[in-house]
């Protein structure tokens, strides 16, 4: 007997016994058959892959229980497989197994159960292409050429239960459906039971429009499926272009912060230097002064020696005759003493001061070069500057001198009409951005409704599709003044999404990435908070918008 649980065997088997669609189905079959479920089976939950994802050391994992995996792993930084226990530096993209995926998928639909065998082939299973419901047999390819093609013979797809075949009441095939009972009928049902003068038709013709019917919905799930994928596509490479980036900043921050180290360390060594040079300085003068006060000390000391004698001679001839003698030279010294006494006393009071002012400086010029060097390796990014365009401006907004300012206008002003002029409350600003990153905050009113966001200069300037949020040109953040309370939101074609966050400032930012594709809007207060992100392919310059219902205003930060 032929072993199915090779399906190499197999297929060398089915290829030399039968024709080619056999071979297929006796390889699928054989491979339901062969133990291969651990192969298509993720070894952390155990569960057949449906969307796997393969690591760089070629193992796979069910993407959702390995993204908890490494959510475990974060906390230590080191990220491995749960397979080879490879280490990994960062944390590991994952790619999705297209192949994997569909093996799997397949071999869910492909069961051993789920195959009627040629009830002729004794010799070893092998899959049926017909069954015969009156003879109630299944055949095989190669029995099927040899069976009666009479018409009493009626051949349907490979079943396993021929009795559900034929009708309950009659015996007979089914052969019928009822449209209006949904049920299959014989020919004796159509004409002699319940059933006659009922809207019927051939099983065939009726599974033919029943399977356009799916072949419709196929079509649609088909597309939603390839909408999805993309997504998930899109997605998945969104997520490995900021792991990709945030590697980079991470090595680049590295970087900075080791220069600042060793910035720091020189400037450590020259400032040490420099107080060093100074106590060198005031040591060496200290040590003269010393050198001279003590050869002045010594002076003194046999001065008073001098002294001392006179004063214990008793003849005062004696005592007048040695002042006389030595009068100039001791008035000298007396003299001479004072005028060494006050000079050393100035220097010695300048010994012990070192100049605090001139290390402090130092310090500080070389502490603001190194934080100067350092923004050279740090993106820093300014508001960009822009103004409002009067020309697009609704006669209802008014728009202060500085065109920073745009606030609702309850009588119309005077302005002339233009093919660019809102007929609703807004306006766009004069510069648009057809590339680079840019950002630009403004201030709301704590009253009235207002819109902030983007669009396109192709935009309506009249009716419905004019509102900055409300088409597929805009995109903007929304205010919405309703039960006593603020309502935020964010809209793009006319679909509104409610931002769950209570927001308690009235200063936003708005963020673009043109060539990402990336439209941002936070909310600013003592930190900068994330409120949503747009992602799309931009096929316009963008202006800035801005829409002011009635008490509504909104300002340009500068």
């Amino acid at each position: 007997m032929t072993n199915l649980k090779n399906p190499s065997t197999v297929w060398h088997y089915a290829k030399r016994e039968s024709s080619w669609i056999e071979v297929l189905e006796t390889f699928c079959f054989s491979l339901a058959s062969a133990d291969v479920r651990d192969e298509l089976s993720c070894s952390i939950c155990l569960n057949i892959y449906t969307d796997p994802v393969t690591l760089r050391c070629g193992h796979n994992f069910s993407p959702g229980v390995y993204d908890r995996a490494l959510d475990t792993q974060e906390a230590s930084g080191i990220y491995t497989c749960p397979e080879c226990r490879e280490e990994f530096e960062e944390r590991p993209l994952l790619y999705t197994s297209i192949a994997l995926r569909n093996i799997a998928e397949h071999f869910q639909t492909v069961q051993p159960e789920s195959v009627i065998l040629c009830t002729y082939c004794n010799h070893s299973p092998t899959p049926a292409r017909k069954s015969c419901l009156s003879c109630k047999v299944s055949l095989c390819e190669r029995h099927l050429r040899v069976h009666s093609k009479s018409r009493e013979h009626v051949l349907a797809e490979p079943t396993a239960s021929i009795e559900d075949k034929k009708c309950s009441i009659h015996k007979k095939t089914l052969e019928y459906y009822c449209l209006e009972d949904a049920t299959f009928i014989c020919v004796t049902c159509c004409l002699a039971s319940e059933h006659q003068g009922h809207q019927v038709e051939l099983l065939e013709e009726a599974a033919k429009k029943k399977k356009d019917k799916m072949n419709i919905l196929l079509r649609n799930l088909n597309s939603k499926k390839a909408e999805t994928e993309k997504k998930f596509q899109d997605l998945q490479e969104g997520r490995r272009r900021v792991q990709e980036k945030a590697a980079g900043i991470r090595k680049r921050v590295t970087v900075i912060f080791r220069d600042i180290k060793r910035q720091l360390e020189d400037l450590e060594k020259k400032v040490l230097n420099d107080i060093s040079k100074q106590q060198d300085v005031v040591t060496s003068t200290a040590s003269n002064l010393i050198q001279q006060l003590e050869v002045q000390k010594d002076e003194i000391y046999s001065k008073i020696l001098y002294v001392k004698e006179l004063c214990n001679m008793t003849e005062a001839v004696a005592i007048l005759q040695e002042q006389e003698s030595n009068g100039d030279h001791f008035c000298g010294f007396l003299r001479g003493e004072y005028e060494d006494e006050r000079g050393n006393a100035n220097k010695v009071d300048t010994v012990d001061n070192l100049d605090e002012d001139l290390i402090s400086e130092t310090l500080l010029q070389g502490l603001s070069q190194i934080l100067k060097n350092s923004k050279k390796g740090i993106h820093v990014q300014v508001p960009t500057d822009i103004h409002l365009d009067v020309n697009t401006a609704c006669k209802n907004v008014k728009i202060s001198h500085d065109l920073k300012t745009a606030s609702w206008s309850q009588t119309k002003l005077n302005r002339p009409e233009t093919t660019r002029r809102f007929q609703d409350p807004q306006v766009l600003s004069s510069r648009s951005f057809s590339t680079g990153r840019h950002y630009f905050e403004v201030e709301t009113s704590k009253t009235g409704n207002w819109r902030v966001g983007l669009c396109y200069p192709s935009i309506d300037r009249n009716g419905h599709q004019s509102w900055i949020g409300d088409n597929k040109k805009s995109w903007c953040l929304r205010k919405v003044y309703y039960n006593n309370s603020n309502l935020y939101s964010v809209m793009h074609d006319s679909k509104v999404i409610q931002l769950p966050q209570q927001l308690s400032s009235h200063k936003f930012r708005v963020y673009l990435d043109y060539e990402a594709g990336q439209l941002c809007f936070y909310e600013v207060n003592d930190s900068i908070r994330h409120l949503h992100t747009f992602t799309t392919t931009f096929i316009e310059p963008l202006h800035a918008a801005f829409c002011v219902l009635k008490d509504g205003c909104i300002k340009i930060s500068s």
